[in-house]
């Protein structure tokens, strides 16, 4: 076998490197650091070991460590020195290296013996699809999708604050849905506006109607109910004594204004995925229900199909796939998912089959047959199978570049 394996540790501020002969033996381990005096110095040694031993394939692979193994990946694929050479370059799950690891029980747990387990890793081959894409179009979409990721969990977790601050300030509103949205213009107005349930329940009804109207953009059909159920919720609410409430107004303003910003945040990622998305191949938004931003977030995670075998394959880099669990005649029906896996890519392909579900006859139709299955995690569960079933759409549709043909139901 004509190739030398190079295993990389990287870390924030060094690079520890393995570089492993043919056979398995040590040709040589050391430091650089993790910047680009550190990459060409790395790539050097590289080029001076396969020069000395006479060799023209390399394969180099590091861990998938948040970004410091990022910028690396870009520069060995755009050295010079080692375009020479035919070279792979792999970014490797670290749950893949930590199983592989477990082979060598007495190893010890330092940079040197990590940079050797990934460089053996590579040698033995048993890889899963490269996590780095060459097209950088994919790279740069998927930062601005990720992001997205990131700024919607944090929306949500702050939604949950809000609702806890909502109800030590007025229980009522809480508890019950007298605004359609409780995170809407007018119902954050409203909290805005009066500082206590008292407030709420004393404001003569014409004047909170008015109010609720003008806040609401008068887009909703009847503003005077609203405006009851508001009164009503506030009159039944519990009572905070002085103090405590002018610190939960503040708390909830603040919360308001965190949420008005990520919204804002969230927006402006969605504009510009919308013209990242623009310059790749894109059939996806054929499908009812999925959007530009759902959909890059899908080719993002996904990006050249031929990195993959089949939609299994992909299905399995999403965290799509269910244990096995057999013994002798025995196998068991009931298996979770898979733990491993891209989760931004579940998450798009999640929020992807649920916004089909709502569109879409057949998957719909698949979605209700598999809720009605079992009486636990109905939703969750019939969710995550109709993302399994949407993998299957989109990996033909990316890989054929064609459009998607609604069935035609009789």
């Amino acid at each position: 076998m004509n190739q030398l394996f190079v295993g990389i540790d990287a870390g924030s501020r060094n690079n520890a490197v393995y570089i492993m002969l043919p056979d398995g033996s040590k040709h040589s381990s050391f430091a650089v650091q993790n910047n680009l005096g550190g990459a060409q110095a790395l790539s050097k040694r590289v080029v001076a070991a396969l020069t000395e031993k006479g060799l023209s394939n390399v394969v180099l692979g590091l861990e998938a460590t948040s970004v410091y193994g990022d910028n690396l990946v870009c520069f060995l694929r755009e050295d010079g020195a080692l375009s020479r050479f035919n070279k792979k370059i792999h970014v490797l799950n670290p749950k893949q290296v930590k199983k592989f690891k477990d082979a060598y029980p007495d190893l010890p747990k330092n940079d040197v013996v990590d940079a050797f387990v990934i460089a053996d890793n590579l040698r033995f081959g048993r890889i899963s699809a490269a996590i780095f894409m060459d097209d950088y179009r994919y790279k740069a979409l998927q930062t601005l999708t990720r992001a997205r990721f990131f700024a919607v969990q944090n929306l949500t977790r702050e939604k949950q604050r809000f609702m806890n601050y909502l109800f030590m300030k007025c229980s009522g509103l809480a508890q019950e849905k007298t605004f359609s949205n409780n995170y809407g213009a007018a119902a954050l107005a409203v909290l805005e506006e009066f500082k206590s349930p008292d407030d709420l329940a004393n404001i003569a009804l014409d004047k909170l109607t008015a109010f609720i109207a003008e806040k609401g953009k008068n887009r909703s059909p009847d503003p005077e109910k609203i405006a009851k159920a508001v009164q009503a919720a506030a009159r039944g609410s519990y009572r905070l004594p002085k103090t405590v409430n002018d610190s939960m107004n503040q708390v909830l303003s603040i919360s308001i204004s965190s949420m008005r910003a990520m919204q804002a945040q969230i927006k402006a990622l969605d504009k510009e995925i919308e013209r990242q998305v623009d310059n790749i191949p894109n059939t996806l938004t054929s499908v009812p229900g999925i959007g530009l931003v759902l959909s890059a977030g899908i080719i993002a995670e996904i990006g050249d199909t031929s990195r993959f075998k089949s939609h299994a394959a992909v299905a399995k880099y999403a965290g799509l796939a269910w244990s096995q669990h057999q013994s002798g005649q025995f196998e068991a029906q009931n298996t979770r998912l898979i733990r491993s896996g891209n989760r931004f890519l579940k998450y798009y392909l999640c929020e992807a089959a649920y916004a089909l579900v709502r569109c879409d006859t057949e998957h719909r139709r698949y979605y209700d047959l598999k809720y009605k299955e079992v009486n636990k995690y109905q939703h969750k569960r019939a969710l995550a199978l109709t993302a399994r079933k949407l993998v299957r759409l989109v990996f033909r549709l990316l890989k054929d570049n064609r459009l998607y043909i609604a069935a035609v139901t009789a």
